[in-house]
């Protein structure tokens, strides 16, 4: 009977350590949220760099959930507006954020987007999440002043919030050599053999945010 005793208690006292807290499971949720880049814009489902990283994880055992939240088409400003009900939602651990390309591509004021970036960051640390911010770069022909401001907003937002930042998010893709060979026929958008590539530019600092 004593023995009985004992192994329930320790089994009630192992079933208390090992069991996860809600808020424990959603601080393993990393939430994507993002434009074309990363909803697979002209892929194959599944060969995008999120569903790249979401195996990945996995067959590191990493118990991690990804929710990819992003949408084709999406600027700061949607991304802002959505950003509140999915911090709600899946109260990620870790936010990427990967906007501000269209912005650019719509001619939108530079000063909106800096704006819009610097409330999703202090809303996801405001919401106890770790932020990764994924800096965008525009063709030469939007001028190198424009470019120069555009590019440098990224750094400038993660310098001041004082959060990770990849400052190309298409670096050895839109600057390589044979970028042509990079891009689906729009030379917009990345194609499936690039996607290695943009998972391994996140990687690095991604990775340090993971618990």
């Amino acid at each position: 009977m004593l023995t009985g005793t004992m192994l329930l208690a320790t089994g009630q006292a192992f079933a208390q350590r090992t069991a996860q807290t809600p808020e424990a499971v959603a601080a393993r949720t990393l939430l994507v949220i993002g434009d074309s880049l990363s909803a697979e814009y002209g892929l194959r489902r599944g060969t995008g760099w999120v569903p790249l990283l979401d195996k990945q994880l996995a067959a590191a055992n990493q118990s991690i959930k990804v929710v990819n939240a992003s949408i084709s088409g999406d600027t700061t400003s949607g991304g802002r507006s959505r950003l509140g009900g999915l911090l709600k939602q899946h109260r990620p651990g870790v936010v990427v954020i990967e906007l501000g390309g269209n912005d650019a591509l719509r001619g939108l004021p530079l000063g909106m987007t800096e704006k819009n970036l610097t409330a999703m960051v202090q809303a996801s640390k405001q919401a106890g999440a770790k932020v990764l911010l994924l800096g965008m770069q525009v063709p030469p022909n939007y001028g190198s002043a424009y470019g120069a401001t555009f590019a440098g907003l990224f750094s400038k937002v993660a310098k001041a919030e004082n959060v990770a930042l990849v400052p190309f998010f298409l670096k050895g893709i839109a600057d390589a050599d044979d970028s042509t060979a990079q891009f689906q026929a729009d030379r917009i958008h990345p194609n499936e053999q690039a996607q290695t590539k943009m998972l391994s530019n996140v990687q690095p600092e991604l990775m340090k945010l993971i618990p």
